[in-house]
Parts: structure tokens; sequence; C-alpha cells
């Protein structure tokens, strides 16, 4: 199972659901007492959870770490082993976790086990992610890093679109689909983590974290290289427009909320 540490969990879920919590209305969470956020991580969609929901949010993650950044009730656990009781929960939920297991349907099952009523699964479609910039060279270095990226990941990082499937084929009924996509824009003023991941590119210090996964996807040490040094003078082309304030990027992931009767 692929795990993050906190500032990348940070980074990617910043602004989520905060003006789009209507994709969550199929998990009726102002009438779940008791409810589990499975693979909580830092807790973005816990907090979201204990502000709509009429009753307890427990969060759980095998990462005690990761667990230190949430407030209020969480207990460290496995998605595939769950330290509760069958039938617990009225609602079990999970965002962006399958898309890092080997068995999400085994996962699946395994949430169904401890709740009594629904479980919802808010997935990503990784492979369907578009990147706009007024760097003219971004958005095609970035799909083709990303494509080199998927080729190389071992788990379906693009399963959110075929969430209903896995539902189905652990079980569940009822299933609902909503989709949502979440936009992430970088805009003047520019905050300390916009100025971060700038710098990351020019150095090509965040393309190096993945060059191990590229390679085993089949692309070659000279390509990787070829990939690193456009992808430099990328950012070099990023960090003069923040110098004059015109750089703008909006990065959209698609998720999809799928949620299931037990």
């Amino acid at each position: 199972m692929r795990r993050f540490d906190a500032e990348y969990l940070s980074h990617t879920r910043r602004g989520m659901w905060e003006d789009s919590r209507g994709a969550l209305s199929p998990l009726d969470l102002p009438n779940r007492e008791r409810v589990l956020d499975v693979g909580s991580g830092t807790g973005a969609l816990t907090r979201i959870l204990r502000a709509e929901a009429a009753g307890d949010v427990i969060a759980v993650d095998a990462d005690p770490q990761l667990l230190e950044h949430v407030e209020g009730p969480a207990v460290v656990g496995d998605a595939f082993r769950l330290p509760f009781p069958d039938d617990t929960f009225d609602l079990v939920v999970c965002q962006a976790l399958l898309i890092n297991l080997p068995e999400p349907a085994a996962a699946v099952r395994e949430l169904a086990r401890v709740s009594r009523n629904r479980v919802a699964v808010i997935e990503p479609d990784n492979g369907s992610v578009t990147v706009e910039s007024t760097v003219d060279s971004e958005p095609t270095l970035a799909g083709e890093a990303r494509e080199h990226y998927l080729a190389g990941v071992d788990t379906d990082v693009t399963l959110g679109s075929d969430a209903e499937s896995i539902l189905v084929e652990a079980g569940l009924e009822s299933i609902e689909v909503t989709r949502y996509d979440h936009a992430r824009t970088i805009s003047p003023p520019y905050g300390d983590a916009d100025v971060e991941s700038a710098r990351r590119k020019a150095s090509g210090d965040g393309l190096a974290t993945d060059r191990e996964t590229m390679l085993d996807g089949g692309l070659s040490p000279e390509e990787y290289d070829s990939l690193r040094q456009r992808w430099r003078q990328m950012g070099r082309d990023v960090i003069a427009q923040m110098a004059d304030r015109s750089y703008e990027r909006t990065e959209t992931v698609p998720f999809y909320v799928a949620v299931g009767q037990v």
C-alpha cells in the first residue's frame, strides 16, 4: 500500500469540499449518528464529516503519525482489518484510499462489515486530471509526467470513474454515484506552498521523487533525463511569471462519490 506524508496530504486536499459540499449529500450526514472515516490521513474529510454529521465521527488510519494531526476520536487501524465489531456504524466512508490499495473490493467488504447502513467511497480518476497554466509548456509536461507515473504505479489510481463496479463486487446495493471536480488554483497573491512548488519544479526535485515509478512504467533513464530537463525549464518559467505576478495554474481532479447500501 502506498503511503504519504502530512505535507503531501495537506497540499492535495487543500480547499476540497469548501464550496461543494452538495456532492456529499448522498451520504445523508445530518441523519448519521455514528460515522467512521477510514484512511483518514490528517483528517481533511474527518473535519467536514464532523461539521455535517448529527453524531460522532471516528477517524482511523494505519499511520499513527498522520493521526497526530487529527483532533477528536482517532484509532490506528488497517482498512483490511478494522478494529471494530460488525454493524458498529451507520456510515463508513473513505476518501482517496482505494486507489492506493492492491485489493480495493476486499477493503470495501471490510468497510461494509462494520457498517449497518451505508458505505461511501470518494475516489479520484487520476488518469483524467487536467492542467491549465499561463506557462504554455506546463499542461503538456504535466500530462507527459502523469502518463509515465501512472504506468509505473502498481495500484489502480484511476478507479474513481469505475467506483460503482467496486461496490457491486463488494456486495453493496442501491448504489448512487456523483462526480465532483476538485480544482486547485494558484494565482496571486502566492502563498508559501505555491512558491515552494515552483522551486521544486525549477530544481527538478518534485519529478525526482517519482523517478523510480516512471522507470518502472517503461521510461528509459535517458527519456527521464530529457523530461526532467524540460521540466526544470518550465519551473524557471513559472518562477519568472511569479516574479511579475502573472502566473496562474488550475489543476482539476475528478472525484467520484459512490454510496451503497449494506
